[in-house]
């Protein structure tokens, strides 16, 4: 091989290695109307947070520019604000050439993307849902007989249903998109997220099943595997509980150190007390010494039992304390924390929180210290 013939080998591999790195580069061109000499400033959606990425300079004709690195399988969510308004929503992929044309109200067309678009009308249905119900729910405040308040709640509740059937449409016929993805967590007001079903989980699965053939790496689409496991959790739950035979409290069953799975339903005693606490907290930890124990020692062959449940998301150090500690009774761990369907179903704000049981009933009574909890099972236990 003469080397002439040799340096157009290298140069074409060069050539094509370069090629191959800026197809991960995505590119705005965009016009801001309206505000020239001005900037934006572009920001990254990281999973459930903004993250500043640049400001650009917008010249006197209104024009700007932005560069930047999405890797290969791995689109990004990138907004563009003008001041406080975002005028522009992304989904760019790698290799994007993105133009847009915008306002400094957000009035916003897009070439180039055509996973953009789709984003900008989503945004935009979404935009004029909450419009409509917040004018609704404005009328509905000032009713001033029955029958009025009656139309506008009818009216919210359409509304409401309406685009709750027209969500779930577009995330089934878009479940390799991640255009999906931002749909799942959109509010219609204060508490009033649109997925909230129980049911819902299965629509979480299902698209996460999807996108993660297509964006296995995606943290959005990671981000949506986790949410819809624990919403499958709720699922699964409610579905056992309500087939499940009738029992006065909500059934908890979780693994205690050794692994074994641990019913509250199967403990055999005729006082249960149900504790909720964290081992990472020192005065927790304490009363676990100092006001459990010597009860369990006191009370125990009368018929009284401890069901502790941790909700420490760090197994290891649970599980460390109850063998340091060498607790006697029930010791189980949700490592689900916060995120735990248990905290719902029994109403955990903070913690420590604990219920006793008499015979399968829960007993009112307030905790706060040893004494209260003595007094409690002396009645209890005669």
């Amino acid at each position: 091989m003469n080397m002439s013939r040799f340096s157009k080998i290298i140069l074409f591999a060069a050539a094509a290695i370069m090629a191959a790195a800026c197809n991960t580069v995505a590119r705005i061109d965009g016009t801001l109307e309206s505000a020239p000499s001005s900037e934006v400033v572009v920001k990254l959606l990281d999973v459930n947070h903004y993250v500043v990425l640049d400001t650009v300079a917008v010249d006197q004709s209104g024009a700007f520019s932005y560069k930047m690195e999405v890797k290969e399988g791995q689109p990004e969510f990138v907004y563009v604000f003008y001041k406080d308004t975002k005028v522009a929503s992304l989904l760019l992929e790698a290799g994007d050439k993105v133009n847009i044309v915008t306002d400094t109200l957000g009035n916003c067309s897009i070439e180039g993307s055509p996973e953009s678009v789709k984003l900008a009308q989503i945004e935009r249905a979404y935009a004029e849902t909450v419009m409509k119900m917040s004018a609704i729910a404005d009328n509905l405040a000032m009713a001033t007989d029955e029958k009025s308040a009656a139309e506008y709640s009818r009216q919210l509740s359409k509304e409401y249903i309406d685009y709750y059937r027209n969500c779930v449409k577009y995330v089934m016929e878009n479940s390799f998109s991640l255009t999906a993805v931002p749909v799942f967590y959109q509010n219609l007001g204060e508490n009033l997220p649109v997925f909230s079903q129980s049911t819902d989980a299965i629509h979480f699965r299902n698209v996460a099943d999807s996108l993660e053939t297509v964006y296995p790496e995606s943290k959005y689409v990671k981000s949506l595997r986790k949410e819809a496991d624990r919403r499958f959790g709720y699922l699964q739950l409610a579905e056992r509980i309500a087939s499940a035979e009738p029992v006065d409290f909500p059934d908890i069953e979780l693994a205690d150190r050794s692994g074994q799975q641990r019913k509250l339903s199967e403990v055999d005693s005729k006082v249960v007390l149900i504790y909720f606490w964290s081992a990472t907290v020192p005065t927790q930890t304490m009363f676990n010494l100092d006001v459990l124990k010597p009860l369990y020692d006191d009370f125990h062959k009368k018929g009284f039992e401890i069901y502790a449940v941790s909700l420490d998301t760090d197994k290891a150090a649970w599980a460390q304390v109850v063998k340091e500690q060498n607790m006697p009774w029930v010791n189980v761990c949700d490592a689900r924390g916060a995120a735990s369907p248990y905290v719902m179903l029994y109403n955990i704000g903070a913690l420590p929180v604990a219920y006793i049981l008499n015979d399968g009933q829960f007993v009112d009574g307030e905790i706060v210290d040893e004494a209260s909890l003595r007094n409690l099972l002396n009645k209890l236990l005669k």
